[in-house]
């Protein structure tokens, strides 16, 4: 007996599909897409292009995309660009998720003018995310920048970490806060940030020890493509407290549409 698939999706000619896949509303495969592996989820709005294997139990998130002849062999988060083998994050999706307009913003800081009098805020359309410019002083002896806490910073920080090492393949943050504010600088290196409050979506370029980006509670952040030499110095508002945590995309965007994200 065929597969049934729902009936808005889209199945190329040619695949191999496993009885057991499942798929979401709005699928499109590409022809010659093999699937291969034991419980395989393919969610809403997804796509795989032609030629591209998928091994293992894998899910293709909402809304991701995997390109032309890539081999996947790890789940792609929701709203992710992949290629390549094995395949890799090389972007995200800026564009329409459940039927709401997502802000298409790829910001390259290295525009945005140097040493500044005191911090430059630019917003960025994802709730109260925001870029800074902070002081730089440059002489013969070297360069500082600086901020003053907190009446430079949006608030006064109760923790700090560093993110290194990072394999470029790899994706950190992928997650939410329900009340944790953090305050992201690049002091090596460079990586992208992507921010996300479930109506808007934005992705910033953190090349800069003087650049930082501001992420308010109720924003979903991810972290990639980092530099092999990028460290990633975040402040953030209060102790480590893993309820404060969201990990789940779909969850997120459930609590993003409720008054209280708290519970």
């Amino acid at each position: 007996m065929a597969k049934a698939f729902p009936e808005n999706c889209s199945i190329g000619e040619s695949c191999i599909i496993p009885p057991d896949a499942v798929f979401e509303d709005n699928v499109v495969l590409g022809h010659r897409v093999i699937l291969d592996g034991e419980g395989i989820r393919i969610c809403s709005h997804a796509r795989i292009d032609s030629g591209s294997i998928v091994s293992g139990k894998v899910v293709i998130g909402s809304r991701a995309w995997v390109r032309s002849g890539s081999i996947v062999l790890d789940s792609v988060p929701p709203n992710a660009i992949v290629q390549g083998n094995p395949a890799q994050v090389v972007g995200y999706q800026l564009s329409l998720a459940r039927e709401r307009s997502f802000r298409s913003n790829v910001i390259d800081f290295n525009s945005v003018g140097s040493s500044p009098d005191r911090p430059i805020k630019f917003y960025l359309g994802v709730g109260d995310s925001a870029l800074y410019v902070m002081r730089k002083v440059v002489d013969s002896r070297g360069s500082l920048t600086v901020g003053e806490m907190p009446a430079e910073i949006p608030f006064r920080p109760k923790r700090y970490f560093m993110v290194y090492d990072v394999p470029s393949q790899e994706l950190r943050g992928e997650h939410a806060h329900k009340e944790c504010e953090q305050f992201l600088i690049c002091v090596n290196g460079s990586c992208r940030v992507l921010l996300d409050d479930g109506k808007s979506r934005c992705e910033v370029i953190l090349d800069r020890p003087d650049m930082a980006v501001y992420m308010p509670s109720m924003v979903w952040g991810t972290q990639y493509r980092y530099s092999h030499d990028a460290i990633l110095f975040v402040f953030a508002s209060m102790p480590y407290e893993s309820e404060d945590y969201i990990r789940s995309y779909d969850c997120f965007i459930d609590l993003s549409q409720s008054s209280d994200p708290r519970v």
